[in-house]
């Protein structure tokens, strides 16, 4: 039995930098809201690892700027991994 109340589909987006930008969310969360803007719709911050050593965690500026752009879009959208974020020097959106 399914549990009330409970989503049937979620979204989710990594915030790798320099190749997600809060244009790209935008388009994605305007598709999304087309199906129904009640749809969650997670962005996580990302974290360097295997072969994307190279690529560094997501600024914090980007990852509310795209938070801001989903929120024009969409009811339900939350940011993951923001403790990665505490990891590095503060910077300010």
């Amino acid at each position: 039995e399914r549990r009330r109340g409970m989503p049937v589909l979620g979204a989710t987006t990594l915030l790798v930098p320099h190749y997600v930008d809060e244009e790209e969310v935008s388009e994605i969360a305007k598709f999304i809201a087309s199906l129904d803007d009640e749809i969650p719709y997670s962005l996580l911050v990302f974290h360097p690892d295997f072969k994307m050593r190279d690529i560094p965690v997501t600024p914090e500026r980007q990852v509310w700027r795209c938070y801001r752009s989903a929120k024009r879009h969409l009811k339900n959208v939350y940011v993951g991994n923001l403790q990665l974020l505490l990891m590095r020097p503060n910077q300010t959106a």
